[in-house]
């Protein structure tokens, strides 16, 4: 199965990510939508939301006619029976709360409801990918698709690899986040993936653990912080361009003494780069260096 064999998407969920997600796979993907959620009243609303939209970032602005506007509606149908509305979905996106025995409960039905070719993604934002196919008999045809809030207008999707999602699944989902025009990157199923544990207070240190674990090269997890949140610079490129890496090192002992060791320590990769000559700074190697010519090839 490839991208061009999937003709029809099912989105569960028609909140504000669900009704975008929706709202791109038939706009920006030309794809026959069915949406679905635990009401009718949802999901009418989920609708809603979605012609308001139209009208008021394309049609008011000029970038769409009312022809078109409808045009896009007609893609989109959307029932409050989950069998039903994924009987003939070739992919399903599932896009509810962040609550893994929701999840799970949701992929046990999509599991026996939906055709066996049909790929089944999950909008997670940190869940382990892996437990959620567990309750399937496909786990090979689940990956995550994690879309940033709002949909619609941030370009990142990390695409992520669950223990036994296959190659042709996870190429799908990525070619299907480019058709969507966003930027999509690859991912292992690691605990919040890439751009929420890179971007937080304590990012510089799980970015550097990320790449340790050959979750990602450095150039993926950058530019996860990068696209997920509008970030200028990655920290992994930041720590390059300053030489961050040898200050780290260096001023270990008196972080430890002011902040205790949890907080003062640093990763045992940054002693190990520093040690080899990978400080950072101008005209010096750094992190994206120890990643091409050490780290990559362990």
């Amino acid at each position: 199965m490839q991208l061009q064999d999937v003709k029809q998407v099912a989105i569960i969920g028609s909140g504000n990510m669900g009704a975008q997600i929706a709202q791109l796979c038939a706009q920006v993907g030309g794809f026959q939508v069915v949406m679905t959620d635990m009401s009718q009243e949802l999901v009418d609303a989920g609708l809603k939301r979605q012609r308001d939209s139209l009208q008021k970032y394309f049609v008011d602005k000029g970038k769409m006619t009312t022809d078109q506007m409808k045009e896009v509606l007609s893609r989109i149908r959307g029932t409050a029976k989950l069998a039903e509305g994924v009987s003939k979905a070739d992919l399903i996106i599932e896009a509810v709360f962040e609550n893994m025995a929701l999840k799970k409960d949701i992929f046990k039905q999509l599991d026996a409801a939906a055709t066996p070719h049909a790929i089944l993604a999950t909008n997670t934002s940190y869940l382990s990918v892996t437990e959620i196919a567990s309750v399937t008999k496909r786990p090979e045809k689940i990956a995550g698709m994690h879309f940033f809030n709002p949909p619609a207008v941030m370009k990142l999707v990390e695409v992520v690899r669950a223990v036994l999602t296959s190659p042709e699944t996870s190429g799908i989902i990525f070619d299907l986040a480019k058709k969507l025009n966003k930027e999509p990157i690859y991912c292992r199923d690691t605990y919040g993936f890439l751009a929420n544990r890179a971007a937080t207070i304590t990012g510089v240190d799980d970015a550097v653990e990320l790449m340790w674990t050959h979750a990602a090269p450095p150039a993926d997890i950058d530019r996860a912080v990068k696209l997920g949140f509008n970030h200028p610079m990655g920290p992994l490129e930041l720590g390059d361009l300053t030489g961050d890496w040898a200050i780290r090192v260096f001023g270990e002992e008196d972080r430890i003494k002011e902040l205790g060791f949890e907080k003062g320590h640093v990763h045992p990769m940054i002693r190990m780069m520093v040690r080899a000559g990978y400080t950072g700074g101008p005209g010096k190697k750094g992190v994206y260096d120890f990643w091409k010519e050490v780290l990559s090839k362990w």
